[in-house]
C-alpha cells in the first residue's frame, strides 16, 4: 500500500507489516521514523498501529489465557515467554495490573522459536486442564506436564514476528500501540492514561 505522508514530494510505503518511505520521482528510499515536532506524534508509529490492528483483529479471545479485573479500564494483548525473566516478573505482579484496572491477555511468543522447550512447555500449558494455573507454575519454574493437542501456539507466535514482536513482553494496546518491555503496574497505568488523554 501507498500513502502520501505530511511531508511533501515523500510517499508511505507498507511493505507487510512495515513502513518505509520512498521519494515521488521512485529515486530514493528511506528508512526511519517520522516525527511531528509541534506535537510529538510519531507518524510511522502511528501508521504501524494501524496495521497490528488489522492483524490483531482476527484473533480469538478463547485463544488467549486471560488475567483480567471485574471491570477493566484497559486490556492489554501480551506477548509472552514462559522462561523471559521479565515475563515472568511482570506475571507475578498480576495482582497489581488487576488492581490498577488492566487485563493482561496472553498470546504465546516463545523467543527460541516453533519447536523448541519454551515453545513445548507452552503447548503443554495450553493443553492443560487449568492453564492460567498451569502458565502460573511454569513461569515460577515448573516445567509443566508434557502434554499435546491443537493449539494456537505457533500461530501466536507467527503473529508477533508479523506485527514487530522481537523481545518479550510485548505489550500491545487496544489501539495497536506496541510498548516493548517490562513496565511496573502503576507505571503502565498512568502511560495507558497519558495516551488515553492524548487520543481523546
Amino acid at each position: 500500500a501507498i500513502s502520501e505522508t505530511p511531508i511533501a514530494g515523500l510517499l508511505q510505503v507498507q511493505l507487510d507489516s512495515d513502513i518505509i518511505y520512498i521519494t515521488d520521482d521512485g529515486k530514493y528510499l528511506v528508512q526511519g521514523q517520522i516525527m511531528e515536532i509541534e506535537t510529538r506524534i510519531n507518524i510511522t508509529d502511528q501508521a504501524k498501529s494501524g496495521i497490528r490492528l488489522g492483524l490483531l483483529s482476527e484473533l480469538n479471545p478463547d485463544e488467549q489465557i486471560s488475567f483480567s479485573p471485574a471491570e477493566p479500564k484497559y486490556e492489554l494483548l501480551v506477548f509472552t515467554d514462559i522462561d523471559c525473566g521479565y515475563c515472568r516478573k511482570l506475571h507475578n505482579q498480576m495482582s497489581e495490573y488487576n488492581d490498577a484496572g488492566i487485563a493482561i491477555h496472553y498470546l504465546a511468543f516463545p523467543r527460541a522459536g516453533i519447536g523448541s522447550a519454551s515453545y513445548d512447555k507452552f503447548v503443554s500449558v495450553w493443553c492443560s486442564d487449568d492453564q492460567r494455573v498451569a502458565l502460573t507454575l511454569a513461569k515460577n519454574g515448573d516445567d509443566p506436564e508434557p502434554q499435546n493437542c491443537p493449539n494456537p501456539i505457533a500461530d501466536q507466535y507467527e503473529l508477533g514476528r508479523e506485527i514487530g514482536v522481537t523481545g518479550t513482553p510485548a505489550l500491545v494496546t487496544t489501539d495497536g500501540t506496541l510498548i516493548p518491555g517490562y513496565v511496573p503496574p502503576q507505571q503502565l497505568r498512568k502511560r495507558l492514561d497519558s495516551m488515553a488523554e492524548v487520543s481523546e
